[in-house]
């Protein structure tokens, strides 16, 4: 509970800066804007937290992002109707989350290396999906419209409902996304607080021998959680391709796993494992955005978000480190 305490003093402090940045910054349109973000964050951030509970570690979250939006843009453009699009690109991340997860528990890898590999290996994928394409590694909505003109009305739809952009003049209406997040968030916390499957997730962080020895599957368990992982970082790729101009294969979704860390670290999950919220996890994904936006307004160059990514996390990680050893003190 003080760690939720002290990212929700942080959000408000940060919100207190944003709106004394710059006139337009507490304007409805720029807030909605922010609150998009953060919803998007807040989903990989979601699944990424997830697999910590569990003691494991995604770093393949960003490239499966990338590449699930060019493959959400390359279907369309081959005639596959965008509504049996997205649940096929969500299939896909899923599947990629079963080979994570396979990697890691039956052949006995570590996390780190498979996930790493995978950054590599789905971010080539992307690229070679995306070669044929009219401008090559790149993919667009306007490619998809000039292919096929019938999937004006329903991209229209789904901009509305996962974006909120008007399907008038594509003006932002209401944070679609961040809806997306808190449902998905009030779900997963269910999942975690009220189920049993929730207690071994947990179970499986603190002490894996422990919770072979208590009769949980500890391999299922940990399968499902990379799959979710990769599933919901599917989902992100999809509401990308929806709210950009264009996708470029190399750079979409780019470090956006250490993102989603850093939301589930901010938040109070444990690097370790067996320890996290729901309510955390979306407080935690929230403050970045935030933070890329004060920048935007104060006119410094963004190069700064990756030193300010990087600190921030840090920090995290040893505040979660003096947090234990005041525990283990007390016990």
């Amino acid at each position: 509970m003080t760690r939720i305490l002290g990212v929700l003093g942080v959000l408000v402090l940060l919100y207190g800066v944003l709106f004394n940045t710059h006139e337009r910054a507490g304007s409805l349109s720029n807030l909605i804007d922010v609150a998009n973000y953060q919803g998007r964050y807040g989903l990989i951030t979601l699944g990424a937290a997830l697999v910590i509970i569990v003691g494991g570690i995604d770093l393949s979250i960003g490239s499966v992002v990338g590449c699930s939006a060019i493959v959400f843009g390359v279907l369309m453009m081959e005639g596959v109707h965008p509504f049996a699009a997205v649940p096929l690109v969500i299939l896909g991340g899923s599947l990629i989350g079963a080979v994570n997860g396979f990697l890691i528990t039956r052949l006995r890898l570590q996390p780190f290396l498979v996930t790493l590999c995978g950054m590599f290996i789905i971010r080539g994928i992307a690229r070679i999906v995306a070669q044929p394409s009219p401008h090559r590694g790149t993919v667009s909505l306007s490619n998809v419209r000039e292919a096929h003109a019938a999937f004006e009305q329903p991209l229209l739809t789904l901009r509305y409902y996962l974006i909120g952009k008007s399907p008038l003049d594509g003006e932002l209406l209401f944070p679609a996304q961040f809806f997306l997040l808190l449902l998905v968030a009030v779900v997963i916390g269910f999942f975690l607080h009220r189920t049993a499957y929730g207690r071994y997730w947990y179970a499986i962080g603190h002490s894996e021998l422990a919770a072979k020895y208590a009769g949980v599957n500890v391999n299922r368990h940990r399968v499902t959680v990379y799959m979710i992982g990769s599933a919901l970082a599917a989902v992100v790729g999809v509401l990308l391709f929806l709210n950009e101009p264009s996708i470029q294969s190399d750079n979409a979704g780019v470090g956006w796993e250490l993102y989603a860390i850093l939301g589930a670290v901010l938040g109070g999950c444990s690097l370790r494992g067996g320890e996290g919220t729901a309510v955390g996890m979306v407080l935690g994904a929230m403050v970045l955005p935030v933070i890329e936006n004060i920048v935007n307004f104060r006119g410094a160059k963004s190069d700064v978000i990756p030193f300010i990514v990087g600190v921030t996390l840090l920090s995290g990680t040893i505040l979660d480190e003096l947090i234990r050893r005041r525990s283990r003190v007390y016990r």
